[in-house]
């Protein structure tokens, strides 16, 4: 059973965050609060861990539309290749509900991304997880609580999530309620920004 950890996204105990990353190298698969609804993840580099995060979603790993998530922009680049113009939005709306589409570079594990030649990058406006991902070092990989047929209060309630999830999962990280809206999605990989799925931010501003 899932153990429920309590981290406050105002000042996140380092203690806490270290426990959670030390589950995640050891191939944890964590339910977190975003800026927007609360998410699944696993670690990057954990083969293992990667697989059960897919079975839990019931996809494979490769077919599956995991994003990253990011401490900041400078990390961003090691995942992703990203011309200026894109930089200069993305340093605009990040951190914030955006996710970005973006074209991958050979640094990601091809077992994350298949023959998939893009991929989403966050990086939520939420000390928590951007701290959890500070302490592992490399990205998080990442998809939502949501579907279609969730009750709504599942994506914004830790202790509900924690029903859910607590045979599933790990660890659930109870940082408060989230959202329940998904991010922004833009892809980046045309001439001009697109926008997939409008969610919680405002992008358009910024085109």
């Amino acid at each position: 059973m899932a153990e429920l950890v309590r981290i406050y996204t105002e000042n996140p105990n380092s203690k806490e965050i270290r426990k959670v990353v030390e589950c995640l190298r050891n191939g944890c698969v964590i339910a977190y609060p975003t800026d927007t609804v609360y998410g699944l993840g696993c670690d990057l580099n954990n083969p293992k861990a990667l697989e059960k995060l897919a079975r839990i979603k019931g996809e494979k790993v490769a077919k599956a539309n995991f994003s990253l998530i990011c401490y900041d922009l400078s990390h961003i680049a090691d995942y992703a290749k990203v011309d200026t113009p894109t930089f200069k939005l993305m340093k605009k709306t990040l951190p914030g509900p955006y996710t970005f589409i973006l074209e991958a570079s050979s640094n990601i594990p091809k077992m994350f991304n298949g023959k998939k030649k893009e991929v989403g990058i966050r990086v939520p406006e939420n000390n928590v997880v951007r701290e959890i991902v500070k302490e592992l070092g490399n990205p998080l990989v990442n998809t939502s609580t949501h579907s279609d047929d969730d009750i709504l209060e599942y994506n914004t309630d830790p202790e509900l999530i924690y029903e859910k999830y607590k045979d599933l999962v790990d660890i659930v990280v109870h940082g408060g309620y989230g959202n329940n809206e998904a991010s922004t999605i833009v892809d980046c990989t045309k001439d001009e920004p697109v926008v997939v799925r409008e969610g919680l931010g405002d992008i358009y501003q910024y085109l």
